[in-house]
């Protein structure tokens, strides 16, 4: 998108090239970075993509700024950790991430089952190369903080009261949020619009970019002017 609009990715708190920190996490900690980002940028308004967790900080975020958003895209995440995902998804979720890591084994151990859950069945080696090597630079104990914050996550009671645009998308073999979870957001927004990414997983926009790219241009272009700066 850099081509017609500003864009910052950034690596919050814990994650990438950001320091980790002290204490216990509550996930509202990640919207209230995300809206010291913003005034630290001077941008009073933006167009938000998260994808998984990235989606569930700006489904946090929303409600507390509903002034500082434009649109939001929002990619293969639950809305509810409980209410979203099967009891079997829950048990999943936590197996595959925090119980090994709890257990001592290293990422390197971990990252091909976390792969092999993720993505879909026709998913590129290099496209496994680039998941392997993100997982690889997690921070382990910020990583198990967010784990532990995720499953109380939800904000199903509040997705009604979204009043922005939003573009949902999700992979057609996405084994942790399925489309019928997407099916569900769909229903209790009252702006939002569901594309299904075909041939792809949980990692739709590494698997399948071009199409994801398509669809995430064709919107945020749709209400570009939506978005200022201070």
């Amino acid at each position: 998108m850099a081509d017609t609009c500003t864009t910052i990715a950034w690596d919050a708190r814990g994650y990438g090239n950001s320091d980790d920190y002290e204490g216990p996490l509550n996930f509202h900690d990640f919207s209230q970075d995300l809206r010291r980002l913003l005034d630290f940028t001077r941008i009073e308004k933006a167009h938000f993509v998260g994808l998984s967790m990235g989606a569930r900080v700006l489904m946090d975020f929303y409600p507390s700024n509903v002034e500082r958003v434009a649109t939001l895209t929002l990619c293969d995440c639950f809305f509810s950790y409980k209410k979203a995902l099967s009891p079997e998804k829950q048990r999943e979720f936590i197996a595959l991430r925090q119980k090994p890591l709890l257990a001592g084994k290293p990422l390197s151990e971990i990252a091909p089952a976390l792969i092999q859950s993720l993505v879909g069945p026709n998913c590129t080696d290099e496209a496994r190369d680039q998941l392997y090597k993100s997982i690889m630079d997690i921070h382990v104990d910020s990583y198990l903080k967010t784990i532990a914050a995720s499953t109380l996550f939800s904000v199903k009671g509040s997705l009604s009261k979204f009043s922005v645009p939003v573009q949902l998308i999700f992979g057609e073999h996405d084994k942790l949020t399925p489309p019928s979870v997407g099916e569900s957001m769909l229903s209790l927004l009252p702006d939002a619009n569901l594309d299904i990414i075909m041939d792809s997983g949980h990692l739709s926009n590494i698997e399948q970019p071009e199409t994801f790219n398509k669809v995430m241009k064709n919107f945020v272009e749709k209400y570009q002017g939506r978005a200022c700066f201070k």
